[in-house]
């Protein structure tokens, strides 16, 4: 059991130094490409992008990367103390320790988890102050006040009590009380969780951080509301949500399941863009419903949930798991909770190497999505709605080809406009 520990000591290390270098070196590449064309707008963008805001793109892009590598280090000896040096286990012996064991087995384990949440809390707190209010600041985005930022760390928290402890609470329950197939009937009630957590978001949870109200503006409801007939389409209602008082970044998207679906525009995105605009953008949204797109997504997230849930299992009752990762496992107790946390510390590091086939997917589905809004509406109004939303986002034009690989969600603009067939200099 020993050479065991030894062995998964060892995999883990080297994964982790073979991640953080791998991450290094991507971020290091998109700094120096994006560096070395900040001077000089693409040919293919010149008509319509001026030199002023392909720099503020380029300064934009190196200035989050960089300090994405700060972010990055620091992450790395966090992981590295709460594993290999022992810092979960500290905490966990200190809570066993400290008389929660008399309350019953699940009350140390919650204390576990949501001791963790508040340290790991706590140390990214910097991090998100100066990524807020310097970085986005800099920039111009950052709309927020520090009392608007706090009154949502403050919610944030609470939603996360009121709703998260309730479901670990059942899931520690269900792993010490079901038997050797407890992670299948967990991941059943996971799943059950995030289809309710899609149902109750639009209603429930998103208007306590922001305000939601119906789209008046008759012309271009009347547009949106065409389109979305001409596409099959029904949703419960079309609103625009005040995004301007966070951030200047502008959006769209549909969210809800089932009946509860709706349309949300931010009010950033009515101001930068025409009503046929808005138009080629909702109906990209549309283009990811009609291919099946969310439906593919939800299924994949289950399929990897039932394949995590299974390895969870078979992990829990591994003592070299636990031993492997710096943490000596109750004897006596229930080592539920550092399972599942060890678990969710140690699978982000073992899976990053195939986010590249998840990331080419998404691409896949962009390319799909855009290809049915040209379909249904004006070519080139999608394009002049994606340059501008480029531009209003301080996206670069110039990322470098392996870090998008690696990381990119949706084309980089000079692959995604040249596939609708007209040239990308071309003005709206």
């Amino acid at each position: 059991m020993a050479d065991y520990s030894l062995v998964f000591t060892l995999v883990f290390s080297s994964a982790l130094v073979l991640v953080l270098l791998t991450k290094f070196y991507l971020a290091s590449r998109q700094i120096r490409h994006v560096a070395r064309h900040r001077d000089q707008v693409p040919a293919a963008f010149a008509g319509t992008i001026s030199l002023a805001s392909h720099q503020k793109a380029a300064d934009y892009t190196i200035t989050k990367a960089r300090f994405g590598l700060l972010e990055l280090a620091f992450g790395t000896a966090v992981l590295v103390g709460w594993t290999l040096l022992g810092g979960i286990d500290l905490l966990n012996q200190a809570l066993m320790n400290s008389g929660l064991a008399a309350y019953g087995s699940l009350v140390p384990q919650l204390a576990l988890l949501a001791a963790f949440g508040l340290i790991s809390g706590l140390l990214d707190l910097p991090f998100t102050l100066y990524s807020t209010f310097r970085i986005e600041e800099r920039f111009g985005f950052n709309k927020m006040t520090f009392k608007l930022w706090l009154g949502d760390l403050v919610k944030s928290l609470l939603v996360g009590l009121v709703i998260g402890l309730p479901i670990v609470a059942l899931i520690l329950w269900i792993m010490g009380s079901t038997g050797a197939w407890w992670w299948l009937w967990a991941w059943g009630v996971w799943m059950g969780f995030n289809l309710l957590v899609l149902v109750l978001y639009p209603t429930v949870i998103a208007p306590l951080f922001n305000k939601f109200q119906p789209l008046e503006d008759e012309s271009l409801k009347a547009r949106v509301t065409a389109l979305m007939q001409r596409c099959g389409f029904a949703a419960k209602g079309l609103f625009v949500m005040d995004g301007s008082k966070r951030s200047a970044h502008a959006n769209a998207y549909f969210t809800g399941f089932g009946a509860s679906k709706r349309v949300v525009f931010f009010d950033t995105l009515l101001k930068q863009l025409s009503p046929a605009e808005v138009d080629a953008v909702l109906a990209h949204e549309l283009g990811h419903f009609k291919h099946k797109h969310i439906i593919k997504r939800i299924a994949a997230m289950f399929a990897m949930s039932l394949a995590g849930f299974a390895l969870l299992g078979w992990l829990s009752t591994q003592v070299w798991f636990y031993t492997g990762l710096g943490v000596r496992p109750n004897m006596t107790g229930s080592n539920d909770a550092l399972a599942l946390l060890l678990f969710l510390l140690v699978v982000p590091l073992f899976s990053f190497f195939i986010s590249p086939l998840f990331a080419l997917l998404s691409r896949k589905h962009e390319f799909e999505a855009d290809a049915y809004a040209i379909a249904q509406t004006d070519g080139r109004d999608l394009q002049s709605a994606l340059l501008k939303l480029y531009q209003d986002n301080a996206s670069t034009l110039t990322p470098d080809p392996v870090y998008v690989k690696f990381y990119y969600s949706h084309p980089p603009a000079s692959e995604r406009l040249s596939r609708m067939g007209a040239p990308t200099g071309t003005p709206a």
